[in-house]
């Protein structure tokens, strides 16, 4: 059964240089059990820069975490913990080789009221476009 729940998603992005990049959304999304992993679905917004997108996050357990976003702009990450993963980012604009390492992973969800938080440190690379060290905070209330 899906429940509503408010989902706020902090991210801080910081490139070679040191220079930051911080975003927060604060949204109404859903949460939902299907064969023993829980899943987290919301919709991107303008303040993310990928207005149209749905992102779905699939939660495998305290140790991996998958992301699909659908949409505007599509593309798959998969974090685990001393883990890389390779994709492809596919934009309007073109699609991008892409490879992420996650260097942390935190998952506090209860699977009762599917209320909690995700940390996720991780470094990204996107070819010829970015080169960045990331964290993002998924709180779900």
């Amino acid at each position: 059964m899906k429940e509503t729940r408010m989902i706020r998603v902090t991210g801080v992005q910081k490139d070679a240089k040191g220079t930051e990049n911080k975003i927060e959304l604060m949204t109404e999304g859903s949460c939902y059990e299907k064969k023993e992993h829980i899943y987290i679905v919301y919709e991107e917004t303008e303040i993310s820069g990928m207005e149209g997108a749905t992102t779905t996050l699939k939660i495998e357990g305290e140790d991996k975490v998958s992301m699909r976003r659908f949409g505007s702009s599509d593309m798959q990450l998969i974090f685990q913990v001393g883990k890389s993963f390779n994709s492809q980012y596919k934009t309007q604009y073109g699609d991008f080789e892409m490879e992420i390492f996650t260097k942390k992973l935190d998952v506090e969800l209860c699977s009762q009221t599917k209320k909690g938080k995700i940390v996720i440190q991780y470094d990204l690379w996107i070819a010829g476009l970015a080169d960045t060290a990331n964290e993002l905070n998924i709180q779900v209330m």
